[in-house]
C-alpha cells in the first residue's frame, strides 16, 4: 500500500480530532516514505510531548512500519493560535 499525505492526514484528522494538521511528503519523488507532520488537537492538551507522540504514533502504528522518517510537531489549539501571531 502506498501511504499519502492525504491518508495521512485524514486518518489523523479522524483519529485524534485535530483541528488542524499539515502533512508534507519529504521523500524523493513523493513515494511516500518520509513526512513532516503538524498536528494541532485538543486531545493533546496537560500532556507532555512523549504522549502527545505516543498518542500519534499508536494511531499511526501500521503505517509508521512502512514510513523511513516521520516528524511530528503536536500542538495544543492554544499553543497554535499563539504561533500564528
Amino acid at each position: 500500500m502506498s501511504i499519502t499525505a492525504e491518508y495521512i492526514k485524514e486518518k489523523l484528522q479522524r483519529e485524534l480530532e485535530a483541528t488542524h494538521i499539515d502533512v508534507e511528503d519529504t521523500s524523493p519523488n513523493h513515494c511516500g516514505s518520509a513526512f513532516n507532520v503538524t498536528i494541532v488537537s485538543a486531545k493533546f492538551e496537560g500532556k507532555p510531548l512523549l504522549q502527545r507522540h505516543r498518542l500519534v504514533n499508536a494511531c499511526l502504528e501500521e503505517e509508521l512500519k512502512d514510513i523511513h522518517a516521520f516528524s511530528q510537531k503536536t500542538l495544543t489549539p492554544e499553543q497554535w493560535q499563539k504561533q500564528q501571531k
